[in-house]
């Protein structure tokens, strides 16, 4: 191939990737889920400051009024979790709430909700699946944007 036609191809292939990859990438960020699991990072932050390491990971979705969902999670005995709930919606009431494998509450009794988040707090006496229920109780919305994230010690 003649050296033109190589740096011609090439810039090219480069002005390509450059127009189609950031709308490819970026697409499927839903922004109201960015601003939920801000609200869930901002209920984790006091406790980061006690030790707690949050994971990357999270979950998101919406809900209406009423519903839930159910999120299975491996925990381990001798860790100590918590899991934090945001919705970018005003005066919107999320809960969230542990189950272990046979549907009994596991959570601490400190767990709460507030404002845009709600917490709860699980020291799992046995490693294994835990079942995390992540409701909206109600919202002006017709359909509520919620993150999930969580954190270990």
């Amino acid at each position: 191939m003649i050296p033109f036609a190589k740096i011609l191809l090439c810039t090219t292939s480069l002005l390509a990737a450059i127009v189609v990859l950031p709308s490819a990438i970026f697409a499927s960020v839903d922004p109201t889920t960015v601003y939920a699991r801000a609200f869930a990072l901002l209920a984790a932050e006091p406790y980061v400051e006690k030790g707690f390491q949050v994971r990357e990971d999270y979950w998101a979705g919406e809900l209406a009024s009423g519903e839930r969902k159910a999120v299975r999670q491996q925990l381990f005995k001798g860790n100590e979790y918590w899991f934090w709930l945001g919705t970018e919606v005003d005066h919107a009431k999320v809960s969230v709430h542990v189950y272990d494998s046979d549907g009994k509450l596991a959570e601490q009794p400190d767990s709460w909700a507030k404002g845009h988040s709600a917490a709860a707090h699980i020291i799992p006496k046995a490693t294994g699946s835990y079942f995390i229920i992540v409701r909206v109780e109600e919202s002006p919305a017709a359909r509520t944007h919620w993150a999930l994230a969580y954190g270990f010690r």
